[in-house]
């Protein structure tokens, strides 16, 4: 069980269907999309533009805005202790 509550405040999507993840923490995870882009809800983002254009920050963890309209219950997301749980990584986008 965690005590503390993570919450995500930055995503920065790569083109190898990757997105760098911020806490608020100072923590910095890169999580993998791409072994999971070819199944039920996520086959949307195989087109890398809607991967990257609709990646984001809603429900305080990573999710993709697929209607464009900000509705939290209509988004993509992972949950954020899946998230969390990744091991630490130093950022290399700068």
């Amino acid at each position: 069980m965690h005590e503390y509550f993570p919450t995500v405040i930055q995503v920065v999507p790569q083109d190898d269907y990757t997105v760098y993840v911020y806490f608020d923490d100072g923590k910095i995870v890169l999580y993998d999309m791409s072994s999971k882009i070819n199944k039920g809800v996520f086959k949307v983002l195989q087109n890398l533009s809607i991967f990257k254009n609709a990646c984001t920050v809603m429900n305080s963890t990573l999710a993709w805005d697929i209607s464009g309209t900000r509705d939290l219950s209509k988004c993509i997301d992972i949950d954020v202790f899946t998230l969390y749980d990744l091991p630490s990584v130093k950022e290399n986008i700068a």
